[in-house]
């Protein structure tokens, strides 16, 4: 029951370009959720980009996103995009959105207000995009902002849609189906 309201939750959701939070335990599958959401929306035939915040140190992070100019720090030998530029038309999953700095999460507000990417080096913003943005955490935002750790004008600005990832223990009719599928591949 669990998945099925999921699923119909994943259709409605797919057929507007609403940002979309979607929230759940390590493991629940929250990119699972992302990339079919992308692929029954009217974005499909665009790119679905997946970053992981956690995983990419915050210097790096801004360039990663919003692309880098030539020269415009140790090894930028080269112009290139960012992942929001390269999602333009499809769409980007911000996954563990709650490990981003402060910084960051202002840099990312500002371009959810406007659309406008402004690479690191660039004095002007470049190329406004249209990209649909999911966003996944592990975490609790709400207790976040009660510790002065995220933004709250972020929060409300993603989480338009909160889809809730539950985990096995509260689905545990999928178990024999996942046994079953795993014993196939």
């Amino acid at each position: 029951r669990a998945m099925n309201d999921l699923r119909a939750e994943i259709e409605q959701v797919s057929r507007s370009d609403a940002k979309v939070l979607i929230t759940g335990e390590s493991g629940t599958g929250k990119e699972v959720v992302a990339r079919t959401i992308h692929a029954i929306s009217s974005r499909s035939h665009h790119g679905f980009v997946p970053v992981n915040c956690a995983g990419i140190p915050e210097t790096l992070l801004e360039s990663e996103l919003f692309g880098h100019l030539r020269g415009s720090f140790t090894g930028a030998y080269r112009d290139k995009p960012g992942k929001l530029e390269m999602a333009d038309h499809g769409t980007i999953l911000l996954d563990e959105i709650g490990e981003m700095t402060q910084r960051m999460q202002g840099l990312l507000l500002r371009f959810l207000e406007t659309g406008e990417i402004q690479k690191v080096g660039a004095e002007n913003s470049a190329k406004v995009t249209d990209v649909r943005v999911m966003t996944a955490t592990s975490r609790n935002l709400e207790d976040l902002i009660s510790e002065g750790a995220f933004r709250e004008d972020l929060f409300y600005r993603i989480n338009v849609i909160n889809i809730v990832v539950p985990p096995l223990r509260q689905r545990k009719d999928d178990i024999p189906l996942l046994i079953d599928y795993f014993m196939k591949s």
